[in-house]
C-alpha cells in the first residue's frame, strides 16, 4: 500500500503551499484537490453559470462537459479544464468563493473525488483538501487537520493579496474567511471537519517552516 497523507483544513491555513514543500521533502507527489474545485468553479463563471443553482453547476458537469485533471510539470501540479492549463486562473478570490459553493454538490464533489481516489490508489501521494482525510482517503497512512485561527488566516490572505497588487481591508478578508468557515462546515455533502484519527497542527503561532517540520515529525513518527 503506497504512503498516503492527508492533509484537511479551512481556508487559508496555507494547505496548498505547506503541503508542496512537505511533498517534497518526503520525495512524495502532491495533490491539491481544492485546485480542482477550483477549475469547477471557474468553468461555471467563464460559462456564466450560476453557483447558487445546484441544478444549472451539475448539469455543467455532466456529460464530460466539465473534465477536470491535474499534470505534473517538474513536480508541480498544473490544473487541466479540458484540456487547457488553467493553473494560473484559479487563484482569485472571486474563484476560491465560486469553488466553496460548487463543492456543496454531490454530483461536483462524486466526479471529483473519484478521480482524486483513482490517483492516489498507484502511487505514493500527499493530498490536501478539505474531505480528504474523512471521505477520499479515509484509511490514508497519516491524517492531518492543519488550521489556525480566523484572523491569522486572514492576515495571511491579506498579504497574498498586497502581493498581487489588492488593496482588500483586512476586515472584509476576516469577513470573507469566517464565511468561507461557516460555508465549508454546514455544507450538507461532505462538510469540513476533523478525521477523529487526524492530527492537529495549529500554525496560528509557527512559521512556514515550523510547520513543515511539525508535519514531517507527526509523518516520520506513524510510519
Amino acid at each position: 500500500m503506497p504512503l498516503t497523507v492527508a492533509i484537511d483544513g479551512p481556508v487559508g491555513a496555507g494547505k496548498s503551499t505547506i503541503s508542496d514543500q512537505v511533498a517534497r521533502r518526503l520525495g512524495i507527489l502532491h495533490l491539491d484537490t481544492g485546485a480542482m474545485y477550483r477549475a469547477v468553479g471557474l468553468y461555471c463563471i467563464e460559462n456564466n453559470v450560476d453557483i447558487q443553482d445546484a441544478d444549472a453547476v451539475s448539469a455543467l458537469c455532466t456529460a464530460q462537459k466539465a473534465k477536470v485533471d491535474v499534470r505534473y510539470q517538474d513536480s508541480a501540479q498544473r490544473t487541466l479544464l479540458n484540456g487547457r492549463d488553467v493553473t494560473p486562473l484559479i487563484r482569485s478570490q472571486e474563484v476560491g468563493q465560486a469553488a466553496s459553493a460548487v463543492s456543496r454538490y454531490p454530483l461536483v464533489r462524486k466526479m471529483l473525488v473519484q478521480r482524486q481516489q483513482e490517483m492516489a490508489q498507484s502511487q505514493p501521494m500527499l493530498l490536501d483538501g478539505r474531505d480528504i482525510g474523512t471521505v477520499v482517503l479515509p484509511h490514508a497512512t497519516v491524517k492531518i487537520y492543519l488550521t489556525a485561527s480566523a484572523e491569522a488566516r486572514a492576515r495571511r490572505r491579506m498579504l497574498q493579496l498586497r502581493d498581487k497588487g489588492d488593496q482588500t481591508p483586512f476586515e472584509q478578508v476576516l469577513e470573507e474567511v469566517n464565511a468561507r468557515d461557516w460555508q465549508d462546515t454546514h455544507r450538507e455533502a461532505d462538510p469540513l471537519r476533523q478525521a477523529e484519527d487526524a492530527v492537529l497542527v495549529d500554525s496560528s503561532e509557527l512559521s512556514f517552516e515550523e510547520t513543515v517540520q511539525a508535519i514531517l515529525s507527526i509523518v516520520e513518527a506513524k510510519q
